[in-house]
């Protein structure tokens, strides 16, 4: 039983997605920046301060690393996750790689009155950003999924998909 990883830009909705995607197939969720969170007992915005983004991106290769080692979960990637090669490397080990292909119109939308994420403060930086993110994922993807659509339509083209057994 592979563990499927959900990728995309932020608002795309790995973490909702992820957690309506476990309950129907009845796997375990993870989101990775909780799990970080969790183990580290700061945020991600405080290890960026205290320890620098560097620290972090180990941070986030080692849950990778461990993610290889699971079965049956569903994963929800942080924003910059799989644009590593190296993160994508171990991931792929065990399991399969759906990017959720929100456009920046709909990010946007979900994401207007969210001021919890930095990197979406600036739109010029934000809309860049996601354009040079969008070809690493499309890389990484074993399928590509609509992210326009809702959370539960979105986690059924993923079940129909497995079903299929389909790929990009």
């Amino acid at each position: 039983m592979d563990n499927i990883v959900l990728c995309g830009f932020m608002g795309a909705g790995k973490t909702v997605v992820g957690k309506e995607l476990a309950e129907l197939l009845h796997y375990h969720f993870i989101d990775m920046d909780e799990w970080i969170e969790q183990e580290q007992g700061m945020t991600i915005n405080e290890i960026f301060q205290t320890y620098g983004e560097a620290y972090f991106r180990d941070l986030e290769h080692q849950m990778c690393q461990k993610i290889a080692h699971l079965q049956g979960y569903i994963v929800s990637t942080g924003g910059g996750t799989m644009t590593y090669q190296r993160n994508v490397e171990a991931i792929k080990k065990g399991s399969r790689v759906f990017f959720l292909d929100a456009s920046y119109a709909v990010i946007c939308e979900r994401l207007e009155n969210d001021d919890t994420r930095p990197l979406f403060q600036d739109k010029t930086k934000a809309k860049k950003l996601y354009e040079e993110r969008k070809v690493k994922y499309l890389e990484a993807a074993d399928c590509v999924i609509n992210g326009d659509l809702s959370v539960t339509q979105t986690a059924l083209e993923i079940v129909d998909n497995l079903q299929k057994g389909g790929g990009k």
